[in-house]
């Protein structure tokens, strides 16, 4: 017998994995991976044909403020991290996650840094 959480977990994975058959990253168009936990949030530039991180943010570094402006600082960060490495376009792996509060707050400022999704 499973609890909720657990079962929440799974059902993400399910989700994720549903998404993952779908998309892929390649050097030129990486993919822009979102991971939320209860306390931070994660974001990373992968290229799926070499299995190999390109940039990575996290909430961990943004400083202070509501979980809201935090993740706005790492989608920043992250367009600010593939300008420099000359990616203007991802393709966006939402992590199973609904997109909306803090997930779509993160595109929406990647959006506005420049990267094309």
């Amino acid at each position: 017998m499973t609890n909720k959480s657990t079962q929440k977990t799974v059902s993400r994975t399910k989700r994720h994995n549903r998404l993952r058959h779908k998309i892929s990253g390649t050097a030129t168009r990486p993919r822009l991976a979102v991971y939320r936990s209860n306390m931070y949030v994660y974001v990373q530039l992968i290229d799926d044909t070499v299995s190999k991180t390109l940039a990575a943010a996290d909430s961990r570094s943004e400083g202070t403020g509501t979980t809201m402006e935090r993740s706005k600082a790492v989608g920043a960060a992250i367009a600010k991290k593939a300008a420099g490495l000359k990616i203007t376009e991802v393709v966006f792996d939402r992590g199973g996650f609904r997109y909306q509060g803090i997930v779509a707050a993160l595109a929406d400022a990647a959006r506005e840094g420049g990267l094309k999704f």
